[in-house]
């Protein structure tokens, strides 16, 4: 099965670890995993900050730059929301509406293609320790994800998982949220991370960098025993080669 690999900027320029670990889980399911390297944005930091003209120039390349007929898989249920419902306002109707239309039913979150598509949820991982996981807005709501990484989390030899009250709730991050209403933002932050340390957890694991990169700003920054890691990086964890 050929798979284009979706690396977005935030993963690319901060997380690139977790694009690699993306790549193996994928090699390791069987799949022809191509880069294209002139891809870079999905658009959605002009979207949600309402320059939709640009979003949409963001758009066109993003579709220019990916297959109408192969899978695409990304490690974020964000980018991945963008494409399948923000699109939806950029391109319905335009000279581009069947094309887009054609990458929003074949794009998919890591979890989603994993579980959904490959049908497979284990991969030999291993990682001692309690964790919760976190429900990305993004992953929850726009993406319908919430058994998928449950269920691959469950295969991972050592991993204790436990539900956490208000699993569900935002972390505080929302992209521009955070820098516009910083008081509010830090505020979800620390009621996300002291519901998981409520559950004696060690790691916040989820789908999503930018939610984990806003929690673990509050972690270190009040010198929090608390770990975060993405899923992709745990389903990786303990193999020989990793």
């Amino acid at each position: 099965m050929k798979v284009e690999l979706f690396v977005p900027c935030f993963v690319d320029q901060l997380y690139p670890e977790t694009a690699f670990s993306t790549v193996k889980l994928l090699e390791k399911a069987g799949c022809e995993v191509s880069y294209n390297a002139k891809q870079t944005c999905c658009g959605q930091p002009a979207y949600n900050a309402g320059y939709w003209e640009q979003a949409k120039e963001i758009g066109n390349k993003f579709l220019n730059d990916f297959s109408s007929s192969d899978y695409i898989v990304a490690p974020s249920a964000s980018c991945v929301g963008m494409v399948k419902n923000g699109y939806n306002d950029l391109f319905t109707n335009t000279i581009v509406h069947n094309t887009c239309r054609n990458v929003q039913g074949n794009i998919f979150e890591l979890s989603d293609f994993l579980i959904n598509v490959l049908q497979r949820d284990y991969f030999g991982a291993e990682l001692d320790g309690k964790a919760v996981y976190h429900d990305s807005c993004s992953g929850l709501r726009e993406c319908k994800i919430k058994d998928e990484p449950r269920q691959l989390l469950s295969k991972v030899h050592g991993l204790e998982m436990v539900e956490m009250v208000d699993t569900d709730m935002c972390c505080g991050f929302g992209g521009t949220f955070a820098v516009k209403f910083d008081a509010i933002s830090s505020a979800m932050a620390e009621q996300k991370v002291n519901n998981a340390l409520a559950m004696k957890a060690e790691y916040v694991i989820s789908t999503d960098l930018s939610c984990l990169m806003h929690l673990d700003g509050y972690i270190k920054k009040n010198n929090i025993p608390l770990k975060t890691m993405h899923l992709a990086d745990v389903l990786v964890n303990g193999w020989l080669d990793y």
